[in-house]
């Protein structure tokens, strides 16, 4: 039997070198409540609206640039779900100001990277929903029984498109991301 692989050295970096920005990221307020098993709907509205925020700017950017067919990008986007979920147009909701620039294919990626580890997140987040009996069917299931296969998918095309040459700047832009997020999140 063979030992798994590890995961490749651009999966390393971005775990290891943007954990302090995740960390502070899942200290906002809907996070605590949600661990603290004191959610309300009025919170869980809160943060979709944020989210929907950040999320449809961003998308917005990605629809810029074009990526090859195995990158499935158009299945990617989710800020629609939110609307969904909201049972809301997306006029009634602000939009997070000056987005971090994805101008360049590693800065892309980072951003990828952050908005695509929280389909994962999400997953957990469904589960925790369930026991405050918010029943959310949209934004929070990712990608539903996909959310693994795709999140793989995504770490492949990563790692494949990562080099010498960009990781850091791949892991910069990560790192912006999720200081933007957090930032966006905590706004009043």
């Amino acid at each position: 039997m063979t030992a798994p692989a590890s995961p490749p050295e651009i999966l390393k970096r971005l775990r290891t070198e943007t954990r302090p920005y995740h960390d502070a990221l899942e200290q906002n307020s809907f996070n605590q409540e949600l661990t603290a098993g004191t959610l309300t709907w009025e919170a869980t509205e809160r943060f979709l609206a944020k989210m929907y925020g950040f999320l449809q700017p961003y998308e917005a950017q990605l629809r810029q640039h074009l990526f090859p067919a195995t990158w499935d990008v158009a299945h990617r986007y989710r800020a629609h779900l939110i609307l969904r979920d909201l049972d809301t147009d997306a006029a009634s909701l602000p939009l997070c100001p000056a987005m971090p620039p994805l101008h360049t294919w590693p800065q892309l990626l980072g951003a990828m990277y952050v908005v695509e580890g929280s389909t994962l997140g999400g997953q957990v987040i469904t589960r925790q929903l369930a026991k405050a009996d918010i029943s959310l069917r949209n934004y929070f299931n990712g990608y539903g029984a996909q959310t693994g296969p795709m999140w793989k998918s995504f770490c492949h095309l990563l790692s494949e498109a990562a080099s010498e040459t960009n990781q850091d700047e791949i892991v910069q832009s990560a790192s912006r991301t999720f200081q933007h997020l957090e930032a966006w999140l905590n706004q009043p």
